[in-house]
């Protein structure tokens, strides 16, 4: 499982959660994320439907890349530890 972080510099959501992601990346070690700008990334943006109203978005990914679930805005911390165990072995 991976989650895609997408966000932008000038999202003022995006700078709420850099650092809950943060915390959460610390305490599970084996999470793979990746971040996604969204002003430098127009190829994802398409793919995954995002426009600026969306941002902060978190895409939840299976092994094979499929997506399995999306977040959107701030999050609390303990529900995000509870959607990342929750998919953590697909």
């Amino acid at each position: 499982m991976k989650v895609l972080k997408i966000g932008a510099v000038w999202c003022n959501g995006c700078n709420v959660m850099r650092p809950r992601w943060k915390e959460i990346e610390t305490e599970l070690p084996w999470l793979q994320t990746e971040y996604v700008e969204y002003d430098n990334a127009p190829e994802v943006v398409a793919k995954y439907g995002l426009d600026e109203g969306t941002l902060p978005t978190f895409i939840f990914l299976d092994k094979t890349g499929v997506e399995i679930d999306r977040k959107s805005g701030e999050i609390e911390k303990s529900d995000l530890v509870k959607l990342v165990e929750e998919y953590k072995d697909r």
